[in-house]
């Protein structure tokens, strides 16, 4: 397997000192980070009254920005004209440093605050990116306009990657395909289970007698009420399984509510084939958690009007102890629309102790940086296939990459398992025989298959 060049670049270490007399007392600074082609990031920038108050990170961990660039991203930085006249030949990222806090709390819908532009930081990026040595393009202080100045830290280093392509719904036991430029290479494939589940279910309803119909109405009631006993396996070429996700707790909702709740989350677990490339012997890796954040009131405006599924994933180290588990991502998808989770060590702070958190990620084998991402669609079947990103230094074995392709199978299947739950149907039999044979196919070109299982 060959990975795919992508460039990392980070922007940390940030704080500002405005000139001395200057009043910012009750005020806010924050920056916009900007890069052609990627969406602005925004990011808190301390206020400092002398050098010494600024913290810094040797490590650069914790950034406040950082930015992916795959060889496409690269070449369009790269081409003639890719910025405005305004600003200097070449690309560059900026830095647009504002005091005062973009947003405000006023009751129920946030009330924007007017706020002022401090100045705007420009630095260069050029060549050396492609190079693969870790570049360091600005550290220190830099004007910022009005007499202030600015500190950050902007730093590109080579990141390379493996790109994973589901070819199908995971529910339909896809094969898996290595991404390289506009090259596709088998190399996986994923056997989806669930306990109990008749496979021609939707062709045994026509056959059955009333009596009978009714009863796979009630069982099918009753499962639809407990999402349990999911299975994702992947296989190498071989047919080996090499890798799999376990649904350890099942997706049930809430008592007076039909979702799946913080308080008793759905659970998968993530585990690879031991050493020895046996799937009789299954090592654990990492617990995915997965609920249903409501949106707010009727009536509540706001980006986060929309409900979101939360995942929650934590590593087990070598010990397996429960208590021991390591919190490396948590990340909300848009049910209605999916999203990306990723493990990025470099974006995630659980721990007010930096090195006693930094020492948990070596104890569970994870380091800094990025480590994965992937894309999957929301609720709705028929979206986009899942793409999976692995970052090339994580991925020693077969093994390893298909213990993260597990973990995207899991967020995939966690998203739908989170569907609110259906209540119960006072429809006639007649009627849901007739949804079902719908459901199957004769009136639908791509069913979800957990559809007519769930």
């Amino acid at each position: 397997m060959d990975p795919q060049t992508f460039v990392r670049l980070s922007v940390g270490q940030l704080g500002l000192r405005l000139p001395a007399g200057k009043s910012t007392a009750g005020r806010a600074c924050h920056c916009e980070i900007r890069l052609r082609g990627f969406p602005a990031q925004t990011a808190p920038v301390p206020l400092l009254t002398n050098s010494s108050e600024l913290i810094l990170d040797p490590h650069g961990a914790n950034a406040a920005a950082v930015f992916s660039l795959d060889e496409s991203d690269l070449a369009a930085l790269s081409a003639p004209g890719c910025f405005s006249f305004r600003v200097p030949a070449g690309p560059c990222l900026e830095i647009a440093v504002y005091l005062g806090s973009s947003h405000v709390g006023g009751g129920m819908v946030a009330k924007r605050r007017r706020r002022r532009l401090v100045g705007v930081v420009r630095v260069g990026v050029g060549p050396e990116w492609r190079e693969g040595k870790p570049v360091v393009l600005r550290h220190g202080w830099t004007a910022a306009g009005g007499g202030g100045e600015l500190h950050l830290r902007v730093k590109a280093v080579a990141d390379p990657r493996y790109v994973f392509r589901f070819e199908d719904e995971v529910a339909l036991n896809p094969q898996v395909v290595q991404i390289h430029g506009r090259h596709c290479q088998p190399i996986f494939s994923c056997k989806f289970i669930r306990a109990g589940r008749r496979a021609s279910q939707a062709d045994d309803w026509s056959s059955c007698s009333e009596e009978e119909e009714k009863e796979m109405e009630t069982a099918r009631r009753k499962r639809m009420r407990e999402r349990k006993g999911w299975k994702v396996a992947v296989h190498d070429l071989s047919g080996t399984a090499v890798a799999a996700a376990f649904m350890a707790t099942p997706f049930v909702p809430a008592t007076g509510r039909d979702t799946v709740a913080r308080s008793n989350p759905g659970a998968w677990l993530i585990v690879r084939a031991d050493t020895t490339g046996s799937s009789d012997s299954w090592q654990p890796w990492g617990r995915l958690e997965a609920w249903r954040e409501d949106p707010p009131a009727p009536g509540t405006k706001g980006k986060d009007s929309a409900a979101a599924c939360l995942l929650r994933l934590r590593l087990l180290p070598e010990q397996q102890r429960e208590d021991a588990c390591v919190l490396v991502s948590e990340t909300p998808l848009s049910c209605e629309k999916g999203g990306e989770f990723s493990i990025d060590m470099d974006r995630h702070s659980s721990s007010e102790e930096p090195e006693e958190e930094a020492a948990e990620y070596c104890a569970a084998g994870m380091g800094g940086g990025f480590v994965m991402s992937c894309r999957v669609h929301g609720e709705a079947s028929g979206g986009p296939p899942v793409v999976v990103r692995v970052a090339a230094r994580h991925v020693t074995c077969m093994e390893d990459a298909a213990m993260f392709l597990a973990l995207a199978a899991a967020v995939d299947l966690s998203v739908k398992a989170c569907r609110p739950f259906p209540g119960k149907s006072s429809a006639p039999a007649g009627k849901t025989k007739k949804k079902l044979a719908l459901a199957a196919g004769a009136g639908s070109s791509s069913p979800d298959p957990l559809d007519l299982d769930t």
